[in-house]
């Protein structure tokens, strides 16, 4: 049943997953009434009166069942809603939280770099790994270059030499300039340049890897499902996968990515994953995720436990972070909390 949260934000979507004695799990996904009416029309007919722990079976229905509907759209969007429901739904069955489910804790802590700009905020907060926002985009040529240097060249400034550095391009370049990008920022020792170019062009990213081998590639925020991830390994034209656990598929797609890139040699570290109970789970368990991004959306000054998204949801201390060890993802909401999508004549965007 997908439903919505009041105050929980435009465009997300809740879905919960009851079994007969009562007991029920949740999971999140985005893009409002596109997903909602692919959860209800498709998915829930579909997995309606089978074995709720058989996860990887259900998750291999929802995917063959996407292929007609586009599955690098909304299919697989709201499939990753369902997905994370019947883990949630899985540990709160079997008493365990999701990261034992995955086969345990593989780091005492998760190590995290902090995404914004407020980086003298972040370092009060003890985040020593920063990641910028962008401000240009290839049509600004040499001027917004100069632009974008300044700020990298303040940026390595303020947090040093031994700070991991890194740049969210968000889909504003083509190739050319994805290239001068990187000549530009390349004396600023970044850890990594990220999602350059739009998700489909592939061929791109194959020409922009092969024009700067020296500058680590991360993208796959806005890569939905295991074929485009498969693409960017066997092509080694990334260096860093970014599925959102919330849009590529769920945890089961995800954990499918990971192997892929795990394979390759490269590591798997989720878009926005410390900002949600499913990816603090992901990067407890997975060897090859070596960190978390936190993203501060915040205003400096106020605790971070005063604007935690999710109730019962682990907030970063000292730049790290042990997720809940509650059973299933450790969300402490109330059932009464969660209302049918688009109740009340609302709708939502994102």
């Amino acid at each position: 049943m997908p439903g919505e949260m009041p105050g929980m934000g435009g465009g997300q979507v809740w879905v919960k997953v009851t079994v007969e004695d009562g007991t029920w799990g949740l999971g999140a996904c985005s893009f409002g009434a596109p997903s909602a009416s692919v959860i209800e029309t498709v998915y829930a007919p579909l997995l309606m009166g089978r074995d709720c722990l058989a996860t990887e079976f259900l998750n291999d229905l929802m995917w063959r069942a996407s292929q007609r509907l586009g599955d690098a759209g909304h299919a697989t969007v709201a499939r990753s809603g369902v997905d994370l429901a019947l883990w949630d739904l899985k540990g709160k069955l079997l008493d365990l939280p999701v990261y034992r489910l995955l086969g345990g804790p593989c780091r005492d802590a998760i190590e995290l770099y902090a995404t914004g700009d407020d980086l003298d905020w972040a370092m009060e907060l003890g985040f020593t790994r920063f990641k910028l926002t962008n401000p240009i985009h290839y049509r600004e040529g040499q001027e917004g270059l100069n632009r974008l240097e300044k700020k990298v060249g303040d940026a390595r400034e303020m947090v040093g030499l031994d700070a991991e550095l890194m740049l969210n391009a968000v889909m504003s370049y083509n190739v050319e300039y994805a290239v001068q990008v990187a000549e530009a920022l390349r004396p600023f020792q970044m850890r990594w340049l990220e999602e350059p170019l739009i998700p489909g062009d592939l061929e791109g990213h194959i020409a922009l890897k092969k024009a700067v081998p020296w500058m680590p590639i991360a993208t796959g925020e806005d890569h939905h499902g295991r074929i485009a991830f498969r693409q960017l390994v066997e092509n080694r034209c990334v260096d860093v996968l970014q599925p959102d656990l919330k849009w590529c598929g769920g945890l089961s797609e995800a954990v499918k990515i990971y192997t892929l890139g795990e394979a390759a040699g490269l590591q798997t570290i989720p878009h926005g994953g410390a900002n949600s109970p499913f990816g603090q789970h992901f990067a407890m368990a997975m060897p090859e995720s070596l960190m978390a991004e936190f993203w501060l959306g915040s205003d400096p000054g106020v605790p971070l436990e005063e604007v935690r998204a999710i109730p019962g949801m682990a907030v970063p201390e000292d730049g790290k972070l042990v997720p809940s060890d509650a059973p299933g993802f450790g969300m402490e909401i109330e059932e009464a909390w969660i209302e049918p999508f688009g109740s009340g004549g609302r709708e939502y965007y994102q």
